[in-house]
Formats: structure tokens, sequence, C-alpha cells
């Protein structure tokens, strides 16, 4: 559990710093940028490693209905991630859909596994998300919504969604983890 912790910790560091203290982010000049590469990648792994090595007891048993309710807010969250990427309409509208569809996706896992490691993993992530809507809101409160892609970008944005959706599920089901009711 250490690990994982200390991966959310990392992440959150390396995200906030930029917006939390920027005059220090700054006086790092060009070299900041990989320091903060650095923190979120290795917490990146130390999450993945700390949640992959733990067993820890459940806090709650989801039903099965679940997995559906996951697997649409995992979509959901995919398609605000690649709104953002192609400007596709909503992009012209949401400020953050990004991390919009990072928090659907967090809450997606939450909804679905009930284990203590799940809960601190994405519960805490969800956390970060939150965090850094706010972060970024109170550093700089004026935001300018990006011009529209075009139809072309609500293509884009749909077919990316689903590929991604796609390879996730993929890489589940070779880590063993079965993301389909059945």
């Amino acid at each position: 559990m250490t690990l994982l912790i200390l991966g959310l910790v990392l992440w959150f560091a390396g995200h906030i710093f930029k917006r939390a203290m920027p005059a220090a982010r700054e006086s790092l000049g060009d070299i900041g940028k990989s320091v903060v590469a650095i923190l979120i990648l290795a917490g990146l792994v130390m999450m993945v490693i700390g949640y992959r090595g733990l067993e820890t007891p459940q806090v709650w048993y989801p039903p099965a209905w679940t997995v559906h309710v996951n697997n649409l807010l995992v979509l959901i969250g995919f398609y605000l991630f690649a709104v953002s990427g192609t400007k596709a309409r909503l992009a012209t509208r949401m400020r953050h859909p990004q991390l919009t569809g990072f928090k659907a996706w967090a809450l997606a896992h939450l909804i679905v596994n009930g284990d203590l490691a799940s809960v601190v993993l994405f519960g805490g992530l969800l956390a970060w998300a939150v965090v850094e809507v706010i972060v970024i809101n109170r550093a700089q409160p004026a935001w300018t919504p990006p011009a529209w892609g075009g139809p072309s970008a609500e293509v884009k944005a749909v077919v990316g969604a689903v590929v991604l959706f796609g390879v996730v599920a993929f890489l589940h089901t070779w880590f063993g983890y079965w993301p389909f009711p059945g």
C-alpha cells in the first residue's frame, strides 16, 4: 500500500507543481519539464506495481450490472479525452474535457471495484482530477474556448474513443481482467 500511496503523491506533485508553485517551476527552466515528467512517470509506475501487488479486503461488493455502468462511463471518458485533442464541438463548450473524461474513468473503476486498493487508487486519482481543475481555474480564471475543428473533429473524437476503448479492453483481457459481462 505504501508504494501505491507514494505513486499517488508523486502523480499529484508532478501535475500540480506548475500551477501551485509557478515561480519555483519557472526557476527550474527546461530541466523542470524533465523533473515533472520523471515524477509523473515514477508515480505511474509505482501506482501500477503497488496496485498489482496488493491483496486488500473488500470494502463493498459491486453487483454484476456495475460492469455495464463501468464500460459506459469509460467509453464516455475516452470520448471526452478525445474531444479535446480533436477540437470537437464539446471542447468549445467545456473547459476541461480531458480532466472530466479522467474523472469519468476513475469513477467507473470505483463503481466496479470494491476492494480497498481500488478505492485508494481510483479514489485518489479522482480526487487528483478534481483538485487539478480547481488549481487550474484559480491559476487561470479566464478561459478562451478553442475554435471548432469542423465535422471531421466530431468523427475523429468518436473513432478515437471507440479505438481506444477497444485497445484498453484488449489490454485488460491480456492482463487477465475480462472487462465485459458474460
